[in-house]
């Protein structure tokens, strides 16, 4: 797994315990779980950022945070994932999720505005709730779940690929 750079891009850990804002937080910070770059609590903050972002609430920064801190995943991964699901694409993402969850409720399905509105949206939110809940359900499961698992496999095949070459370049300088 590429650690370096991941350590080079996250925060430093003691900077985020110290900061005034978190110490409400008292010592749940302090688990070292929430910091390690490794296979397991990278593969919990790939399932938990990913789930996260494709629910349709506000704060999602905030509730990543909080799952990742029960689910002792790596904290800095887990808020920074929720970042897939932004202003530019939450509209797509969101549309394609309340299709699916149409299709499977049997729904109909609403139309769209030409331009979205707030008045609009309130006026449809008793309609679209259930199916885009369930969509959004779904595929956050779905992906998180496929998060979790590649990310597995992929840190898997970077070790045995290093184990490798180490093991190549050992012969190639031990003396027959």
């Amino acid at each position: 797994m590429p650690r370096r750079f991941l350590k080079r891009m996250m925060p430093h850990p003691d900077r985020i315990k110290s900061s005034k804002s978190l110490q409400f937080l008292g010592s749940l910070l302090h688990d070292p779980n929430l910091w390690h770059l490794n296979r397991h609590s990278v593969s919990r903050a790939m399932a938990v950022g990913l789930f996260v972002a494709f629910m349709p609430i506000p704060m999602q920064m905030a509730v990543a945070a909080a799952v990742a801190i029960v689910a002792r995943s790596n904290l800095p991964i887990s808020v920074s994932l929720v970042w897939l699901t932004n202003p530019v694409t939450m509209p797509p993402i969101f549309f394609a999720q309340y299709k699916v969850g149409t299709l499977l409720l049997g729904a109909p399905e609403r139309g769209m505005p030409m331009e979205l509105s707030l008045t609009w949206l309130m006026a449809e939110i008793q309609h679209i709730w259930q199916p885009l809940l369930l969509g959004s359900l779904i595929v956050g499961t779905v992906v998180a779940a496929l998060g979790y698992v590649l990310t597995l496999l992929y840190w898997r095949i970077w070790v045995s690929r290093n184990w490798q070459r180490r093991k190549l370049r050992r012969r190639r300088q031990s003396p027959d």
